[in-house]
């Protein structure tokens, strides 16, 4: 059930979550999570492993209920929406998911227009243009279409799987762990994919993610949870300033120096 809120809503937030409790048996994942997530930009949720970010990110797009809490979506409730009424909110937002969950009996372009298939009533000549628009939006090249999943190569994957999340044309991207497993000239090139759709598609993006190249590069704000909360939450550059130990035991350690130093060097 929903219960009342303890934060200050943002009535311009594409995203908005109140309170939100999550326990599975005596387990405290999150204890009164606040976050929003404002039109047009790029914001990352980061933490340590079995912080629950994946969890909050499953619960933001009704996979999962918390067990209190509030989640506004373009405005509207999702804390125990039905199927039936979550059916066009759904529609407004595309999730790639971090193993990409593509269909193996599937064609590149058969999981992108199984999509189209499925929630329009398009003609088979206008899905396969679709779905080839989809994936050239997504820097695979036109040959990629026929193959099957398990003839391309991890960055490869990660494209056909955001191409499919692009099909509906969504004005809300969620990705889960984007550059997870990926060599880093792969992961670099996710970085200004992520970039170029926010602004030439106008999206909205919201990611998880722990690839620090990845939150300086495209990130505009990020959220670190930890502890069950929302334990710092701000700018790369703001965060990497902060005193509080969690959120410098992330950014300072060999990796984070190492990003940040090559974010300046970008800049």
């Amino acid at each position: 059930m929903s219960a009342t809120t303890t934060g200050t809503r943002d009535p311009d937030a594409v995203i908005d979550v109140r309170g939100v409790c999550t326990r599975f048996g005596k387990a405290v994942v999150h204890e009164n999570v606040e976050l929003s997530v404002r039109p047009g930009e790029i914001f990352a949720l980061v933490g340590g492993s079995g912080s629950g970010k994946s969890t909050l990110l499953r619960e933001i797009i009704m996979l999962e209920r918390p067990v209190s809490g509030s989640i506004r979506v373009f405005g509207q409730e999702t804390v125990g929406l039905g199927d039936t009424a979550a059916l066009p909110l759904r529609r407004r937002w595309g999730v790639m998911f971090e193993r990409g969950a593509l269909f193996s009996s599937l064609t590149v372009a058969g999981n992108v227009g199984m999509v189209l298939q499925e929630h329009t009533s398009l003609p088979d000549k206008l899905i396969r243009e679709v779905a080839a628009v989809k994936i050239a939006l997504t820097g695979l090249p036109p040959d990629a279409g026929p193959k099957y999943p398990s003839e391309l190569s991890g960055g490869m994957r990660k494209r056909a799987s955001l191409a499919r999340a692009l099909a509906l044309d969504p004005e809300l991207l969620f990705l889960d762990e984007p550059t997870a497993g990926l060599d880093p000239l792969s992961a670099s090139g996710i970085d200004e994919l992520v970039r170029s759709l926010r602004d030439g598609l106008g999206l909205t993006i919201m990611m998880v993610t722990h690839d620090l190249d990845l939150l300086w590069a495209a990130a505009d704000r990020v959220a670190v949870l930890g502890k069950g909360h929302i334990v710092g939450e701000g700018t790369m550059e703001e965060l990497s300033h902060s005193e509080d130990p969690l959120i410098r035991q992330y950014f300072y350690g060999p990796r984070g120096r190492g990003a940040r130093q090559q974010a300046w060097n970008r800049a």
